[in-house]
C-alpha cells in the first residue's frame, strides 16, 4: 500500500491511496482512491485520518477482489460444466438451430443468405444432424460434400450439384462449426481444406449474346414487347444490371433531370417465403447509374401506363412504387422475366440465352471496346478493393462511358 500527497494548482491538498492485490495474468492488480481532508483539519488529524482511510480501503479492496475471484471461479466452473455437458449431448442439428436463431436475431446475415442457409438444413441434417458436434470430423464433412457432387444429387437434372451449391452447403456447416469453436465445444474447425467435385455445368463455358444477337433480340423486343419488358431488357443490356437489381427499382430511385438511377435494393424470391426485398449483392452494389435517353423515355411511358391502370382498378391497385409490377401493382415475380423471354424468343425465332447473358454482353463488350475496367466494374457493381463510399460521388461520371459505349454499339453496329 502507498500513500501519495498531491497539491493542485489551486493549492488543494489530496492523498492518492494505492493498494496492490497481487498479480493476474502477469499484470499487477492495483486499486486506488483519493482522499480529500477537510480544510479545518490539523496536520496531525490529517495524517491519522489518511492512515485510517488507507487501512479501510485496503480491507474493502481485498474483500471485493476476493469476492470477484470467487465469482469468476464459479462462472468458469459453470462454463466448464456447460461445455462438458454440450460435448456429451449437443448434436450438429441442435447447435445449427441455435446458431440460426442467433443469426435471425442479430440480423448480421442478408435475408437471402439466411434463407439459403435454411435451405441447406435438410440434406445436412440427413447426413449428420444427429451426430454429436464433437464427432463432426473432417472426413465426415468431406464425405458429405463429395456426395453432393455425385450423379443424382440434383433432383431436377439428375446430375451432381454444382460447385457453387456445394460451397453453399460447406459455408453452412463451417459457420455452425465456427460457432461451436467459439463456444469452446471443439478445438478445430473440421471444414478447412475440403475438396469440391466438378460436374458438366461447372466446366461449361458461359454463353452470352454476341453484339448481333443482342441487337436482334432487343430489336424484336422493342418492336413487339409490352413497355415493362422493353424497359427491363434494355436496362439489362444497356446498364449491365442484375435481374434482382432491376426488379427492385422504384420510381423514387429515378432522377429524371440528371438521367440517373440509384440501386438501393434487390427483389428476390425463395420457395416457401415468396417475393422479398434484400440489399444489393455487395456493398459496391449500391450505386448510381447514368441511363441513356431510350431508358428515360421508357420509364416515363411505363409510369404513365401504370397510372392509367391504377385509375381503372381503383382500390384493387397496390401502390408499391415499383417499376416492374403485376397487373394490380404488386412486385413482379423474379422468375417472370425469364419465363416471358424464353417464350418470346421461341415465338419470334431469336436466340435465347437467359437473363444473365445480357449482363455478360454489357461487361464483355464494354471492355472489348476500350472502356476502362475500373469504370466497367463500378457500373456493374462488382466488388472492388476500394470502398463504396469512395466511388459514390464519382459513379455517375465513371459509368457514363461504359453505358454510352454499349448504347452506341446497339444503335449503330
Amino acid at each position: 500500500m502507498t500513500i501519495q500527497e498531491r497539491v493542485s494548482k489551486k493549492g488543494v491538498v489530496s492523498y492518492l491511496i494505492r493498494v496492490s492485490l497481487g498479480y493476474k495474468g502477469g499484470q499487477q492488480i492495483i486499486k486506488s482512491m483519493t482522499y480529500k481532508p477537510d480544510k479545518d483539519m490539523t496536520a496531525k488529524k490529517i495524517a491519522k485520518e489518511v492512515n485510517r482511510q488507507a487501512v479501510l480501503f485496503e480491507e474493502k479492496a481485498k474483500q471485493n477482489y476476493k469476492a470477484q475471484l470467487e465469482r469468476e471461479a464459479d462462472q468458469q466452473e459453470q462454463e466448464e460444466n456447460e461445455i462438458a455437458y454440450a460435448k456429451k449431448h449437443y448434436t450438429f442439428k441442435m447447435l445449427a438451430e441455435e446458431w440460426l436463431i442467433l443469426q435471425e436475431n442479430s440480423r448480421h446475415l442478408k435475408p437471402s443468405s439466411l434463407l439459403r442457409m435454411k435451405d441447406c438444413r435438410e440434406r445436412t441434417y440427413n447426413a449428420f444432424g444427429n451426430v454429436l458436434i464433437v464427432n463432426v470430423s473432417h472426413k465426415r464433412v468431406q464425405n458429405f460434400i463429395t456426395s453432393l457432387g455425385k450423379v443424382g444429387a440434383n433432383k431436377k437434372t439428375g446430375q451432381g450439384l454444382s460447385q457453387k451449391t456445394q460451397k453453399h452447403y460447406l459455408t453452412f456447416v463451417s459457420d455452425v462449426m465456427i460457432y461451436a469453436l467459439n463456444c469452446g465445444y471443439i478445438s478445430i474447425n473440421p471444414c478447412k481444406g475440403i475438396t469440391f467435385t466438378k460436374n458438366d455445368k461447372d466446366n461449361r463455358e458461359k454463353d452470352f449474346y454476341s453484339l448481333n444477337e443482342a441487337k436482334a433480340v432487343l430489336s424484336v423486343i422493342n418492336e413487339k414487347a409490352p413497355t415493362d419488358y422493353k424497359l427491363f431488357f434494355n436496362l439489362l443490356a444497356n446498364n449491365g444490371m442484375r435481374r434482382g437489381e432491376a426488379l427492385g427499382l422504384e420510381y423514387k430511385d429515378i432522377d429524371f433531370a440528371n438521367s440517373v438511377l440509384s440501386i438501393e435494393r434487390t427483389s428476390n424470391y425463395r420457395s416457401g417465403y415468396g417475393v422479398y426485398v434484400d440489399t444489393p449483392k455487395t456493398d459496391s452494389g449500391y450505386r448510381s447509374l447514368y441511363i441513356p435517353p431510350i431508358i428515360i423515355e421508357l420509364i416515363k411511358q411505363l409510369r404513365a401506363e401504370q397510372q392509367k391502370q391504377a385509375k381503372r382498378l381503383g382500390d384493387l391497385w397496390v401502390n408499391t412504387d415499383r417499376l416492374f409490377v403485376t397487373w394490380c401493382g404488386k412486385p413482379m415475380h423474379p422468375n417472370t422475366p425469364y419465363t416471358w423471354l424464353k417464350r418470346f424468343c421461341e415465338q419470334e425465332n431469336v436466340s435465347f440465352k437467359g437473363l444473365h447473358s445480357f449482363r455478360h454482353f454489357f461487361i464483355s463488350y464494354s471492355i472489348a471496346n476500350g472502356v476502362d475496367e475500373k469504370e466497367v466494374s463500378v457500373t456493374a457493381g462488382h466488388k472492388t478493393t476500394q470502398s463504396t463510399a469512395r466511388y459514390r460521388h464519382t459513379t455517375e461520371k465513371l459509368n457514363k462511358n461504359a453505358v454510352n459505349c454499349i448504347a452506341n454499339l446497339l444503335e449503330t453496329a
